[in-house]
């Protein structure tokens, strides 16, 4: 039978937006945060109360990210998480919010910081921000009664021309009984999964890019892009089709190459 993982139950019909920590608002954070706002847009069209996204970090906008980051010359000087949640709030009528910091362990202690979230996505640069969200939904004591219980984590990482997106489930999700499929409940966190890899991958040189030119040399022009749609698809058929029997990707765009990664 095919290894199927099936949506966990609470965002089949939830009372309240499904809410969404998305962690980067880089290269593919800021292209990962317009999919979700068509998401939304699109879910709350077909009668779901949508989502409620929370965009964190703590750079600001300069030059060298204008072209491939999805930011304007006005844009400069702000800080990147304000300048996407006000554009994407004023173009969908959201009410997102952004959080001019790094997404860190103690957010989940502090008065009037809410770190937790049904889905965490991950768009960031270092091996070591991997870790330590990984530390952090590894420390969590959950309960299905939570409203912000996290489910689901979903990462992005790439380097020049490849990438890879990978989703894990934050403890195990309760799945139904099947005839045709066999139901997985526990996606490994892609810590757990590919810790050695990440750790010989890891790139010491995480200088801030000085012009496009110098940035497009570490990351070619469109690989953000088609990691965030490609992987916002996938993030997407969790909820169109409550079920998913790819948990992510590896991509290679010199050869036009896409390696799904089953459940």
């Amino acid at each position: 039978m095919t290894r199927m993982h099936f949506t966990a139950s609470y965002f089949n019909e939830p009372q309240n937006p499904i809410t969404v920590n998305l962690i980067g608002a880089g290269g593919t954070g800021s292209q990962v945060l317009t999919a979700l706002g068509r998401m939304n847009h699109a879910m709350v069209a077909l009668n779901h109360p949508g989502l409620q996204v929370t965009l964190w970090d703590n750079d600001t906008v300069s030059t060298a990210n204008l072209g491939r980051q999805l930011f304007a010359q006005a844009e400069v000087g702000l800080a990147k998480s304000v300048a996407l949640i006000n554009r994407i709030n004023r173009f969908f009528g959201t009410n997102w919010k952004a959080q001019h910091r790094m997404y860190s362990k103690a957010d989940h202690y502090c008065a009037g910081v809410n770190g937790m979230a049904n889905i965490i996505i991950s768009c960031v640069d270092t091996v070591s921000a991997r870790f330590e969200i990984a530390d952090i939904l590894n420390g969590l004591h959950m309960s299905d009664q939570q409203r912000d219980r996290p489910y689901y984590w979903l990462d992005f990482g790439n380097s020049q021309k490849t990438g890879q997106v990978i989703l894990s489930t934050i403890g195990k999700v309760k799945q139904p009984d099947s005839r045709k499929y066999d139901p997985v409940d526990q996606l490994p966190l892609v810590t757990e999964e590919w810790g050695d890899a990440l750790r010989q991958s890891e790139d010491s040189d995480d200088t801030p890019s000085c012009s496009l030119a110098e940035a497009l040399a570490k990351q070619d022009l469109f690989i953000n892009s088609t990691l965030a749609n490609m992987g916002s698809a996938l993030l997407w058929s969790l909820f169109r089709n409550g079920m998913t029997e790819n948990r992510g990707f590896f991509l290679n765009l010199k050869d036009f190459r896409t390696v799904p990664v089953k459940v």
